[in-house]
């Protein structure tokens, strides 16, 4: 679990007692109890199988495949995968690829609903550039209507790994991931992932034979 979880979980658990104790009705307790348990279910961090093989992009975050599109960015032309992250999923982000971080550039912004195409642009978001294998991978963590913090725990210069997490976005959002245009996409709109174990894409000449997890 995350530590937010038990944070927030833990401090409404004591309201919800302390509640029940001086008012000595325990239905007046109840809300902040379920709220104890919304915040202990919501910051769930399950343990990931993560593929192995050359030239896998993993999914950063879980949730359900909202678009797939090619897109022109400064750098070039580039294919994007939108991820629609609802209240329901787990909001642990996770490295696409093994690599260096290139750049982390956050950026202020609205708290669009996130199944707004807008929301790319206009949401508050934080884009993380991470290089390795010979090949870039962006992918932005996206804040929607209900969010209001985005947490990434590392900086320009560090390592990390494929699937390793990297962050968390605060309920409701969405993050995109942007690929090189000669990545093979191994998923489709309407299509659901998860962090760290479902295959996005795969550039060529790699990881032929290891695309097992590409609907998991």
């Amino acid at each position: 679990m995350v530590r937010d979880g038990y944070m927030y979980g833990l401090s409404l658990l004591a309201v919800s007692v302390l509640v029940g104790w001086f008012t000595r009705g325990w239905i007046w307790a109840l809300l902040p109890l379920l709220l104890a348990a919304f915040f202990l279910w919501f910051f769930r961090d399950p343990q990931r199988t993560i593929p192995t093989g050359e030239g896998m992009i993993v999914s950063p975050g879980d949730g359900l495949v909202t678009e797939t599109i090619q897109i022109s960015t400064p750098a070039g032309p580039r294919q994007r995968i939108s991820i629609f992250l609802s209240v329901f999923d787990v909001h642990v982000n996770r490295s696409p690829i093994g690599g260096v971080i290139q750049d982390v550039h956050y950026q202020k912004g609205l708290y669009l609903n996130a199944m707004n195409p807008a929301s790319a642009e206009k949401n508050e978001q934080n884009v993380v550039t991470v290089r390795g294998e010979g090949f870039e991978v962006t992918f932005k963590q996206i804040a929607g209507l209900i969010a209001r913090r985005i947490v990434f725990n590392y900086k320009v210069g560090d390592a990390v790994e494929r699937g390793q997490r990297v962050g968390l976005i605060k309920f409701g959002s969405r993050v995109d991931v942007m690929v090189p245009m000669e990545a093979e996409l191994k998923v489709a709109k309407g299509q659901r992932v998860r962090g760290g174990a479902s295959i996005l894409a795969v550039m060529p000449k790699a990881g032929s034979n290891n695309t097992a997890g590409a609907r998991a």
